[in-house]
């Protein structure tokens, strides 16, 4: 038990806050109720529809529902012709999958610093990086933020690379006024219900290549195609031949039904998320021992998560023990995230620690408080105080 629950009285609040929170209302309940009772729970027109409302939304040409954000990374990798002896370059704040996708394609992944204000992975890093072996660079959009994409750009033209976004955090944000999802040579989108939209679980990559687009639709469905143009020859109607290896990786309608209904809420979901950044942004920004996550001018964000990030050096703790003086005053929290390369199966692969200083750091002194759509006025109330309760009881 922390100092703070001996000395401090009552927890801030009685009820437990969750730091992230899906919100599911009568429409969608009905739509997969819909599905339910039709004839295709799969492999049906609702993925289509699906398909059609994230063009809609991105202005890319091409999407591709897929199982999950995981598997929508390792499509992107696989159509980008990843494999043995590639190097891919991301960042090591991030959830695993960024770089596990690339080892599921036997190529190697490098990890680029961080710009220590925006906490997006740093151009500059990403160019030191950069070998005769890079094939490509997944960026990740952090909390939501739009990486520094025409940088990114820049680099891609530069070293002949390809360029995918890892966006599962940032479904809705702008970059220089332009949707995510067609900047990119692919974009990789997640559904986790703590995502801004879920369909349970799911996941899209989103395209203007064609090639590209084609080679994703074969991955997710085990390589199997009944396109005439590229079938043997056609000895009957449903005629179909596995042309490549791929995986099953498709979404089902039941979650496509899901998606169609929670995107029609997105433009609402965005601007709450909004409402509550800027609430928080009021609240901590007059804190000291608290540091706010600076945005580029250039990102219109819809964020996922807000992070606070500690100023140590004026704390009497450490992040860890704070942490859990927080979760005592029943705020859900979660740590987005420890360096990739820092989980043990990594450091078994022989990755050292103290490859990527600023994200090291940044990693000791961060976690994540409660960040959705259905988060109350008084809740996000009672998170803001009782994150300056603690900050109080622990201030040097």
């Amino acid at each position: 038990m922390s100092k703070l629950a001996i000395h401090g009285g009552a927890p801030i609040s009685d009820e437990y806050i969750p730091y992230g929170k899906q919100f599911i209302d009568e429409e969608d309940i009905q739509a997969v109720v819909d599905v339910l009772k039709g004839d295709y729970l799969t492999t049906g027109p609702n993925v289509d529809a699906f398909e059609k409302a994230l063009v809609e939304l991105t202005g890319a040409k091409y999407a591709v529902a897929i199982s999950n954000g995981t598997a929508a990374l390792h499509a992107a990798c696989y159509a980008a012709g990843i494999g043995e002896g590639d190097e891919v370059i991301t960042t090591p704040i991030t959830f695993a999958a960024s770089a596990n996708s690339v080892l599921y394609c036997g190529a190697t992944p490098v990890f680029a610093d961080i710009n220590p204000d925006t906490y997006n992975i740093d151009p500059a890093s990403i160019e030191e990086k950069i070998t005769e072996k890079t094939k490509a660079i997944i960026a990740v959009d952090f909390t939501g933020q739009a990486v520094e994409i025409e940088e990114i750009k820049v680099l891609c033209d530069k070293y002949d690379l390809v360029f995918i976004q890892d966006s599962a955090h940032s479904l809705n944000t702008e970059y220089k006024g332009k949707q995510i999802g067609s900047l990119a040579d692919m974009t990789t989108l997640s559904f986790h219900p703590v995502k801004t939209i879920t369909t349970g679980e799911g996941g899209a990559i989103i395209t203007n290549d064609e090639e590209y687009y084609n080679k994703l639709v074969l991955f997710r469905s085990h390589g199997i195609t009944r396109d005439e143009k590229l079938l043997s020859h056609t000895p009957y109607a449903g005629y179909n031949e596995q042309i490549e290896l791929g995986y099953n990786y498709r979404m089902t309608d039941i979650q496509a039904a899901l998606g169609v209904s929670q995107l029609n809420k997105v433009k609402e979901f965005t601007a709450r998320r909004k409402e509550i950044v800027k609430r928080y942004d009021e609240a901590f920004s007059s804190v000291p021992e608290i540091k706010i996550q600076k945005e580029i001018e250039d990102s219109d964000t819809s964020r996922h998560l807000y992070v606070i990030q500690l100023n140590t050096e004026m704390l009497t703790s450490g992040r860890d023990e704070i942490y859990t003086a927080l979760t005592e005053e029943n705020i859900g929290l979660q740590v987005h995230y420890m360096p990739v390369y820092w989980h043990p199966y990594y450091q078994e692969l022989g990755y050292e620690k103290g490859i990527c200083p600023k994200a090291e750091s940044l990693y000791n002194r961060i976690f994540t408080i409660p960040l959705y759509y259905s988060l109350s006025d008084e809740q996000v109330k009672l998170v803001i105080e009782g994150v300056k309760k603690v900050i109080n009881y622990y201030r040097k």
